[in-house]
């Protein structure tokens, strides 16, 4: 065969090759669609970050499972932050500069994300946050122009996202529930790290839109063994009943205070009190506390024919049958972060910047663990206070509050 015959031969081969790419897409690039994810798998907040890390391995099986993304392997890989927020960043980084993930998922609290996003921002890469904190996914400025009043952020950071219904939501939630009780004064408890001082900034700022009169502001630290003597403040303020805000260990050690000093008032907590573990360490004492949480806590409860019956039904069971522990909401919020990034790929291809475009204007009526989705340029969580339901711990488990 001459040369001219093989350069021919050679030229047609690597036309079909080109051709054939180019209708594949970048979805069916080679070797596996790469999904960082970062998680408090240790530390403080593991109990957070462990059901987070258990469902990311589930969904990964289960994605390669059907195929992959148009028969490209997902490969989900997990980062321990250790509960630290410089943990994040450092692991953050990796995922972007050595990793060359499509986008990342994390981290389990509101402070490590906030030190993530800044990171991601800057890398231009899609992130989704599995912490509640507004602040996530708004820019600062904007926060600032928002505080004191009742308004909604109008702007949104541009590549950051998150799955867990906002603060201000489950503020409103809990006040609308206060006030359908004839509850006015209230006192307030909250810890001061990112996800307390987020809290109290939102409990304060929508008091006023539901008439709540805040007649104590009591403040204590993340690593704090007791809570009486701020407890016993908001006793003597005048208080109808008293609001925690925090996650971990604190949220039972308040709990513990509140029953052993016979307030005499209900107890409310934030939606960070969504894990059963709350109930079975506070042995007893978290008997009538009522917290505004997602419907994955009582699914069963819903009629089949509510949008989220089929996702809530699905991960729950699938989830308690693998790891042998009850489901919590921390654990829906890995699910429907992997699931947004997971959708928004199959769309679009392993694209960064079309990832992002999909997820603010293509996310609607998308149903999840955490409500249905409906994201868009100036709400970057996609969810509201319909999200929630009012859960009251009734004899060791979870119900409905009246």
């Amino acid at each position: 065969m001459n040369h001219k015959k093989l350069s021919k031969i050679s030229l047609i081969t690597a036309f079909t090759l080109f051709f054939c790419l180019s209708l594949t897409g970048p979805a069916m690039a080679q070797g596996p669609i790469k999904i960082g994810f970062v998680a408090s798998i240790t530390g403080g907040a593991s109990w957070l970050g462990q059901p987070e890390k258990d469902t990311a391995l589930m969904v990964q099986e289960w994605i390669n499972k059907e195929g992959g993304i148009k028969g490209v392997p997902v490969q989900i890989i997990i980062e321990d932050s250790k509960s630290d927020a410089s943990q994040a960043v450092l692991a953050t980084k990796k995922l972007i500069d050595g990793d060359k993930v499509v986008a990342i998922i994390g981290s389990s609290t509101s402070g490590e994300s906030m030190a993530m996003a800044s990171i991601c921002e800057a890398a231009k890469i899609p992130m989704i946050s599995m912490a509640a904190a507004l602040q996530i996914v708004t820019p600062a400025d904007e926060y600032k122009r928002i505080a004191g009043t009742i308004e909604s952020p109008r702007v949104q950071r541009p590549w950051i996202f998150k799955t867990p219904q906002t603060d201000t939501s489950a503020v409103e939630a809990i006040y609308a529930h206060m006030k359908k009780k004839g509850i006015t004064k209230v006192g307030i408890v909250t810890v001061s790290d990112g996800f307390g001082s987020a809290g109290r900034n939102e409990l304060k700022r929508m008091a006023p839109k539901y008439n709540i009169n805040l007649v104590a502001d009591e403040v204590y630290g993340p690593k704090d063994a007791d809570m009486t003597a701020q407890l016993t403040k908001i006793r003597t303020s005048g208080a109808q009943a008293v609001i925690n805000w925090s996650i971990g260990p604190t949220q039972v050690i308040v709990t513990k205070n509140w029953k052993s000093l016979a307030m005499g008032m209900p107890l409310y907590q934030s939606h960070g009190f969504g894990n059963k573990k709350n109930i079975e360490l506070a042995g007893g004492s978290a008997e009538g506390v009522i917290a505004p949480l997602g419907r994955l806590i009582g699914w069963e409860k819903l009629p089949k024919i509510h949008p989220q019956y089929k996702v809530l039904s699905r991960y729950a069971t699938e989830y308690e049958k693998r790891t042998k522990s009850d489901v919590s909401t921390f654990g829906g919020h890995g699910y429907d972060g992997l699931y947004l990034a997971i959708d928004s790929i199959k769309a679009v291809g392993p694209d960064r910047t079309k990832v992002r475009d999909f997820l603010e204007n293509d996310i609607k009526n998308w149903p999840g663990t955490g409500g249905v989705f409906n994201m868009s340029a100036t709400d970057h969580t996609g969810l509201d206070l319909s999200a929630f339901e009012m859960i009251q711990v009734v004899k060791g488990d979870w119900a409905f509050a009246k």
